[in-house]
């Protein structure tokens, strides 16, 4: 029996409808869409790391984004393997948006929580979820949270990484006049005019289907930007990085930092940022694997995706390897519906996803030349992709849509992820008791109310971070 039907009995080809070249083609696309991650993660992560002196003092922001490039790739890595080995299911991994941007500007730069701790924090909630993932409870966990805070996560998360990425290309800047924001000047601002026009060029593909319509933005507008400079209509340091550096593949400071951020915590704030890292996660993870298996046709009558347990530990693995390295959480990509689309339906698919992401290494050095403009062109399109989740909610529900639309708005008005999951929870049961439903409101519900109304009364009253 040669290697290719080794691997089709493995994989379970016969069963699934599928042989090995759709899947390779299915894993080459998948990882077209989502390989922006490897440029992304680094940009949004950066920032909080050089916020230690000791590395600000030790490394260029360059170098930062360079290990933290290899750091990304090598989680991702870890949690496809246990998806196409152990899961058998088509689906990609990488750090999370969202779960990115929380990490660096709401716990680290927000709440100047060490870039350590907040590792340790992703540490533990990738613990607790393969503990959990293990002994079968996560219907009981989805159970215990409103539906339409469930429903609202993702649309309130594309809200927040719209507006961040808007701020971070200098198109959305402060507002001179009190009313906080306002567009930026961006005829007489050559960041954000080419931003502008990159993203525009980025939305063309997205809309014509070109796959991996994301990287290419980013590239292309990366290219332009060294073109201009290039061409001598900008200095180094406008539209490019102003100084580049040689390779860095030694990812020594990052990985193992967690252990020093679990040598001193303070209990309140950690175990919310904890508790919001798995929550965001989860149901992040559950609804793509849903929403994803449908399309492939995995559910079965109930809805249901048999052995959901297994995926989701691979995206618990994923988060604790990504923990002990150097990243944020891992989890499971809406973007293996592209591959899913090619006819993938193993983990055949993945495990081609895994090994391009490795071949990715090869080209580390070149992520320290793109402009952090270019890359925030993700944060962008990703979250009007995210915005899709507003369809689920019932608008018509007071319940639904004020929990949701809390959910949805507080996140980018606070800056804050936890904050808008925090007014979906607590408003849910308050409106469910005032239109005279108290009776659909389970008693952790309104347990989890009061633990969130305590903690932002402790937490404003200044008596913690």
């Amino acid at each position: 029996m040669g290697l290719a039907d080794q691997m089709a009995d493995f994989f379970e080809f016969e069963a699934h409808d599928t042989d090995l070249s759709t899947e390779v083609v299915a894993g080459l696309t998948t990882f077209l869409t989502m390989s922006y991650i490897i440029v992304v993660n680094p940009a949004i992560l950066a920032p909080a790391l050089m916020t230690d002196p000791a590395i600000a003092e030790a490394y260029t922001i360059a170098q930062v984004q360079q290990m933290l490039a290899v750091v990304t790739i090598l989680a991702s890595v870890a949690g496809i393997l246990v998806m196409a080995l152990y899961a058998n299911r088509p689906f990609g991994l990488a750090p999370g948006m969202g779960l990115n941007v929380f990490f660096a500007f709401t716990v680290v730069i927000g709440l100047g929580i060490p870039w350590q701790t907040a590792l340790a924090a992703v540490f533990v909630e990738g613990i607790v979820f393969i503990v959990l993932t293990a002994v079968g409870a996560r219907r009981y966990i989805i159970e215990l949270f409103p539906e339409p805070v469930k429903f609202a996560v993702g649309a309130g998360i594309g809200i927040f990484l719209l507006f961040l990425g808007l701020q971070q290309m200098q198109v959305v800047a402060p507002a001179p006049d009190g009313t906080f924001v306002t567009l930026g000047e961006i005829a007489n601002n050559p960041v954000a005019s080419l931003a502008v026009v990159g993203l525009f060029f980025t939305f063309v593909l997205y809309a014509r289907d070109v796959t991996g319509a994301i990287i290419l933005g980013i590239l292309s507008t990366a290219a332009a930007g060294w073109a201009l400079t290039f061409a001598g209509f900008y200095d180094r340091g406008v539209l490019t990085p102003e100084t580049l550096t040689g390779a860095q593949y030694d990812i020594t400071p990052l990985a193992g930092a967690f252990v020093e951020g679990l040598r001193d915590i303070d209990p309140a704030t950690f175990t919310f940022v904890v508790f919001t890292f798995f929550f965001v996660d989860f149901f992040d993870t559950a609804g793509t694997l849903i929403g994803v298996s449908q399309i492939a046709g995995f559910l079965d009558e109930d809805g249901n995706l048999p052995d959901i347990d297994k995926p989701l530990m691979a995206d618990a693995v994923g988060t604790t390897v990504g923990a002990m390295l150097g990243t944020s959480t891992v989890t499971t990509y809406i973007e293996s519906s592209t591959g899913v689309e090619e006819g993938g339906r193993t983990g055949m698919t993945a495990l081609v996803v895994g090994l391009a992401f490795l071949a990715a290494l090869a080209v580390v050095p070149l992520v320290a030349a793109i402009p952090q403009y270019a890359s925030y062109i993700a944060l962008v399109v990703v979250g009007i992709i995210m915005l899709q989740g507003v369809t689920d909610i019932d608008w018509q529900d007071p319940a639904w849509s004020i929990a949701g639309g809390l959910t949805i708005v507080v996140m980018p008005l606070t800056t804050s992820i936890a904050d808008g999951i925090a007014a979906g929870i607590v408003s849910y049961p308050i409106i469910k008791a005032a239109v005279g439903e108290p009776g659909d409101v389970k008693p952790g519900q309104w347990l989890l109310a009061a633990v969130f109304v305590v903690y932002y009364y402790v937490q404003t009253s200044g008596m913690i971070v």
